[in-house]
């Protein structure tokens, strides 16, 4: 798609901390795959439009999944569609704080609004990230702008620092990690 490879982004995937939220034991790329796979099911039932709003906006599917399975996995973290102690809102976990992204709640928690709403930011971050140096090509920048979606791209500052902020210390190497499962056995 548009924005880069989502398979030949390099990634080391989960954190232990991240890992650990699930009683892995093991960090890593396996890590990472493993919370995919069991987001799976759940996902299943949202595949048909984040299909439609991956074509929509040139952003590949299995990234729209892996940022879903990170944020809310597959809206089984969520509170009447809430995350982040009410600060987030719905299958993206879209930042709607005073404090944070300001960001309106658009849509239903898990409706095709909410996902246009979600990757909109996310392409809108892609763009941030292009213009910063550092950022050499569509992966590098695509990884940027995923670890943007979670920090604001003003908290991303280089390649290879890129999750020193995110969440985890880890958010784009996981949801990149997620993505390529998505891609590979998902059906995205």
């Amino acid at each position: 798609m548009g924005y880069g490879n989502i398979m030949a982004v390099q990634t080391t995937g989960a954190s232990m901390q991240t890992a650990n939220g699930d009683r892995l034991g093991y960090s890593g790329v396996t890590a990472s795959h493993k919370m995919a796979e069991m987001d799976a099911v759940r996902m299943d039932r949202y595949r048909p439009m984040i299909k439609r709003v991956g074509a929509k906006y040139g952003i590949e599917p299995a990234l729209i999944a892996a940022i879903i399975s990170r944020e809310s996995r597959a809206g089984n973290a969520l509170n009447n569609g809430r995350g982040d102690y009410g600060k987030a809102w719905g299958l993206m976990q879209v930042d709607i704080s005073a404090t944070g992204g300001r960001h309106e709640q658009r849509g239903g928690w898990d409706s095709e609004e909410h996902l246009c709403h979600g990757t909109e930011i996310l392409v809108y971050f892609i763009g941030r990230i292009r213009s910063k140096p550092g950022f050499h090509g569509a992966e590098e920048q695509l990884k940027g702008g995923i670890a943007a979606y979670n920090q604001g791209d003003g908290n991303v500052h280089s390649y290879g620092s890129v999750d020193e902020n995110t969440t985890g210390r880890d958010y784009s190497n996981d949801v990149v990690a997620r993505a390529q499962w998505y891609k590979t056995n998902g059906g995205f």
